[in-house]
């Protein structure tokens, strides 16, 4: 049985159309994630499934039971679709100390004072916050205050725990903390998990599955790994770019010499290993940063390229290169020193290359570059620049 079935989902908010037939199921234990950019309906979709917003067509279930039927305007309110909340804001009662606030919920459905007192304090443990439950709220730090509003709302345990970009008003170092948190806690409860943000590597890191919205739709719903080694689309791609780096496009025309099919880009002329591909079709070829590697020396399959800005960052090096009329940046791993000007020499790693319709945008699955022998790098031949 599903943990969550949506069907056919609309939603209109202010008369604009804000969810278009949404179809999803997430299944029990899942930690499925809402990624994409602001506006494209993925909290209003996250509203709908708690009960915080009405769906105007569709239905949804929660653990087989009906809980929103836009044709019978049937509508169960949120406090019996057994389902707990945490909001961007944190929303914690200023009066009352941490142990209090995430009692509330408990007290609301009059259990004794002793489970209560177990209860919490068992939360407060998988938050790792104990030692906080006599503060109040205003004493706390950001992170501490999330922790404080995660744990009211896994005190009840609860199948489903909805997280509406819980992490987006800490800092890098926090978020980074946090994550670690929400996917041992994942782990150790096996709740069924719905989480909302724009950071993509949020979703990539926390996620079983990822849900990427745009314009009120989904448009792809996969694993973590195949929706950042495939996306279904250029859009897609483009969104996820390379964590959060600009992705590398070659526009190509596919041609066919003898019996051979490649695709003919300004730099690099890439050899495909399909036969019978229609001729001159017109596609776009997508690098990730990572996988444009750079050499010291020319070599077979090895386009020429100079330097035009280096990023160090400490563990990786972005290097921005120009490759005749194309624009690339590769990503080095390590504490490699590069200047303006260097001359350098670049391959792409064949196997993940995406190929996509440059009229349509849809990934051309079919098509595949024939492997390259010399894949795997080679790092005496990696270009060394100690200066």
């Amino acid at each position: 049985m599903a943990a969550i079935e949506l069907t056919d989902i609309h939603v209109r908010l202010q008369r604009k159309q804000v969810l278009s037939g949404i179809d999803l199921t997430i299944e029990p234990g899942d930690f499925i994630t809402f990624l994409g950019p602001s506006g494209c309906g993925k909290t209003t979709l996250l509203r709908t499934i708690a009960g915080l917003q009405r769906a105007d067509a569709g239905t949804i279930a929660i653990g087989g039971r009906e809980v929103a039927n836009g044709a019978t305007a049937f509508h169960l309110e949120p406090s019996k679709r057994g389902l707990s909340l945490v909001f961007q804001s944190y929303a914690l009662w200023p009066h009352m100390t941490v142990f209090d606030n995430v009692a509330f919920g408990l007290q609301v459905r009059r259990l004794g004072k002793a489970e209560i007192k177990r209860s919490v304090r068992a939360a407060l443990d998988d938050m790792r916050i104990a030692e906080l439950a006599d503060r109040y709220p205003g004493e706390l730090s950001g992170g501490q205050q999330q922790r404080v509003a995660i744990a009211r709302a896994i005190v009840t345990r609860p199948d489903i725990l909805l997280l509406d970009e819980p992490l987006s008003n800490l800092d890098a170092k926090l978020r980074v903390e946090m994550r670690a948190e929400l996917k041992r806690l994942h782990q150790e409860l096996n709740t069924t998990i719905v989480y909302v943000t724009h950071d993509q590597q949020e979703a990539l890191s926390l996620s079983t599955r990822v849900a990427v919205f745009f314009g009120g739709r989904i448009v792809q719903t996969d694993k973590p790994r195949e929706l950042y080694r495939h996306p279904r689309t250029l859009e897609v791609a483009d969104f996820l770019g390379s964590a959060g780096l600009r992705l590398n496009r070659l526009d190509g025309v596919i041609a066919r010499e003898g019996g051979q099919a490649w695709l003919k880009t300004p730099v690099a002329a890439i050899p495909l290993a399909q036969r019978g591909l229609e001729d001159r079709k017109e596609a776009i070829v997508t690098i990730k940063p990572e996988d444009v590697r750079l050499h010291g020396r020319p070599g077979e399959g090895r386009m020429a390229a100079r330097v035009e800005a280096a990023f160090p960052s400490g563990a990786e090096t972005l290097v921005q290169l120009r490759a005749g009329e194309a624009s690339l940046t590769a990503r080095v791993m390590g504490d490699a020193e590069y200047e303006p000007g260097d001359e350098l020499y670049a391959d792409l790693r064949r196997s993940n290359l995406n190929f996509y319709d440059k009229r349509t945008g849809m990934r051309l699955a079919h098509v595949a570059p024939i492997p390259n022998p010399m894949e795997e790098p080679q790092h005496e031949d990696r270009l060394s620049h100690s200066r």
